[in-house]
């Protein structure tokens, strides 16, 4: 079950299955990506994604799947990578607190998410290897990208699982909190950042995915940033930022 509300234009989006710890079928990749459109259509500025029970998500839902017959390429390139595209481009801010299990899709779910503040008993990495399969949702990617060739492979390899601890410190994730910290500290960090500059947090969440996805060199970024600066100057928030910094007050952003 995936559960949306929405309120202070901030959408909480709940993966509510807590005893299969939120692992997800086909009807809940799809509820989870209507949740996303739900909450863009309602203009939301920023978003907190978390789990319900004893675990973010430990991954796609294999109970009663018959693997002679299953279609690994409809559930991954036709469910799973729409879902997380979809997820990575939502146009606002989003923020998850993940704990417990994120695993193979928990995984890509939180690579897809902005920011990710994990609990410190939050296990991360690949046990497929006990099932014959291996790594998925751009976990290999992230892997490869902050820990190199020998560290992913020896993860993978094993099935040794990261702690929350670990996987900050090995440069995954945001940052790390008590397990009983992280739901809070992440909701009040997407608040804050729905009371921001949210087309200007929207620039730099291009010009990031940019970084990532063309290997932007340093002076090909800086001329990146450069537009995007010229284009903030036409919104309402560069304008009400300036006003507020000349008459040293606090600024009060509407998001356009």
């Amino acid at each position: 079950m995936i559960d949306l509300t929405i309120a202070d234009d901030v959408a909480h989006i709940v993966l509510n299955a807590p005893d299969k710890r939120n692992a997800l079928d086909v009807r809940a990749l799809a509820d989870l990506s209507a949740a996303y459109d739900d909450a863009e259509a309602a203009g939301v500025r920023a978003l907190v994604l978390r789990g319900e029970g004893p675990g973010f998500c430990a991954g796609r839902d294999i109970a009663g799947v018959d693997p002679a017959t299953d279609d690994v390429t409809g559930y991954l390139d036709g469910l799973v990578t729409p879902l997380l595209q979809k997820m990575s481009a939502f146009p606002a801010p989003t923020f998850a607190a993940a704990h417990g299990a994120c695993l193979g899709v928990g995984l890509g779910l939180l690579i897809a998410t902005d920011v990710v503040y994990v609990a410190e008993s939050a296990k991360i990495g690949s046990p497929f290897a006990a099932l014959g399969a291996t790594l998925d949702s751009g976990g290999h990617a992230l892997f490869y990208e902050r820990l190199g060739a020998h560290k992913t492979l020896d993860l993978i390899y094993t099935g040794r699982l990261m702690s929350g601890a670990e996987a900050v410190a090995s440069g995954l994730f945001s940052q790390v909190l008590p397990a009983d910290d992280v739901r809070q500290v992440t909701e009040d960090a997407a608040s804050r950042a729905a009371a921001g500059a949210t087309q200007a947090f929207l620039a730099s969440k291009r010009l990031v995915a940019r970084l990532r996805d063309e290997r932007l060199a340093l002076w090909d970024a800086v001329a990146v940033e450069n537009v995007s600066q010229a284009s903030l100057r036409d919104t309402a928030d560069y304008r009400e930022g300036f006003a507020a910094f000349q008459q040293k007050r606090r600024p009060d952003f509407t998001g356009r």
